[in-house]
């Protein structure tokens, strides 16, 4: 059955966590593959609200097998604590949940970094969680991270620590003028940690590959969203990682020619988090009610959600770079209460309609968007299980987008709890 790959077309925030919880059923291994705890993957059941931060959102199905690969990065203190709220809700993760031990580690120097860094930029700062992401990255591609293998032996773990603080140690002190990190605590603290994941951690790169072999599915899930990504999205206002397709092969180590499905994620109007370009910002009276509605607020930070319209002229892109086939709407609840929904279609820069999304943030903070103008809906009917239940309007909005992308729904989203799905 191979690989299906479940990714963010967007900022991020668009509901991915429900779709992957209502596919997980279907998969035998639901397997994150980017991103670390600066995601946020909310989903509803019976009422109780369960926000996932590093673990795959398909743990809340018994017998689903969960795989946090080696693209993450993984913060020792978020991870035990989601491990440990699972438990307490009666989720048993032992044996369901495999951590690759090509993962790299967030260290303490890390998030403290990040936060002084975003502190003190004398440009217009990127708006990181916090989290550690960054800088995490930054030391895995200098190749000085240190990654879950690491752990096993505790002399070398000692001394690439000891290697990185000398480092850290002088930025933060003679750029920062902070103090300096202790190292033993530092090293007394990851190796009560490994003993903690110690029955987690695999290869995930080959357990994942004789998966396929076997025949059995596996679901991706990524996190943030497209236009995050740190090569297509809207550099520098970024995440860390690849977001977009490709990261699925080398956050997992699959081979593309595995993934045989696509689906791309859709919020039905437009958020982002943090500072960068957004053309279709409504900083206004829709925004407010936008933001009002959908509950706007940052799963990971609480940070209220910058909100305005569907952007297809982005999403055009999105889908072009992914080669998803396929979508899932979510959030489109919202729109009832409005009493028109504008879409926008295409950019126009300094008189001209652009052809292509553009690569630079000034082009993309000066655009005009143009916009087409449909009506809404004022209630959904609450049985609404296929797409004939659904009011002419919503349709009419749904048959929009789709004409517009070339692209299928086959999934919609009309309430945040678990069974508040229509399959188109």
């Amino acid at each position: 059955m191979a690989v299906t790959v479940i990714l963010g077309t967007q900022w991020g925030d668009e509901g991915k966590g429900k779709i992957v919880d209502l596919l997980s059923d279907n998969y035998d291994i639901v397997a994150r593959y980017q991103g670390g705890a600066n995601a946020g993957h909310t989903v509803v059941i019976n009422g109780k609200k369960f926000i996932l931060h590093l673990i795959p959102s398909g743990i809340l199905h018994p017998n689903t097998v969960c795989v946090i690969g080696n693209g993450t990065v993984i913060d020792p203190d978020a991870l035990i604590n989601e491990i440990n709220m699972l438990e307490q809700e009666g989720i048993h993760v032992k044996n369901r949940l495999l951590i690759s031990h090509k993962a790299h580690l967030i260290m303490p120097y890390h998030k403290l970094l990040d936060t002084l860094s975003e502190s003190t930029r004398s440009q217009k700062a990127i708006g990181t969680t916090g989290r550690g992401i960054g800088p995490a990255y930054i030391d895995k591609f200098s190749r000085v991270g240190i990654r879950i293998v690491d752990l096993l032996n505790k002399e070398d773990f000692a001394a690439k620590l000891r290697f990185n603080l000398n480092e850290k140690n002088n930025i933060l002190k003679a750029l920062y003028h902070t103090e300096e990190l202790n190292i033993d605590e530092i090293i007394d603290k990851y190796l009560e940690f490994d003993k903690i994941i110690d029955p987690y951690i695999k290869d995930t790169t080959t357990y994942l590959n004789q998966a396929i072999a076997d025949s059995k599915s596996i679901l991706a899930e990524g996190a943030q969203g497209a236009m995050l990504d740190v090569d297509h999205g809207t550099y520098p206002f970024v995440t860390s990682s690849n977001p977009t397709v490709g990261g699925a092969c080398t956050g997992l180590g699959i081979p593309p020619t595995a993934i045989n499905r696509i689906i791309g994620v859709v919020k039905a109007y437009s958020t982002r988090v943090g500072n960068g370009p957004f053309p279709t910002e409504q900083n206004n009276s829709d925004g407010d009610m936008l933001r009002k509605y959908g509950d706007e607020f940052g799963s990971t930070t609480g940070r209220p959600r910058r909100c305005g319209w569907l952007d297809l002229f982005a999403l055009k892109y999105s889908a072009m770079i992914n080669g998803f086939e396929e979508i899932a709407i979510t959030k489109i609840d919202v729109l009832t209460n409005f009493d028109k929904i504008k879409i926008c279609t295409g950019y126009k820069y300094q008189g001209k309609e652009l052809k292509t999304f553009p690569a630079d943030n000034q082009t993309l903070d000066q655009v005009e968007c143009q916009y087409t103008e449909l009506p809404s809906w004022k209630s959904i009917p609450k049985n609404a299980k296929v797409f004939s239940d659904l009011p002419l309007e919503m349709k009419k909005y749904v048959e929009f987008i789709e004409q517009y992308l070339g692209r299928r729904v086959c999934l919609i989203s009309t309430g945040p709890g678990r069974d508040e799905i229509v399959k188109v």
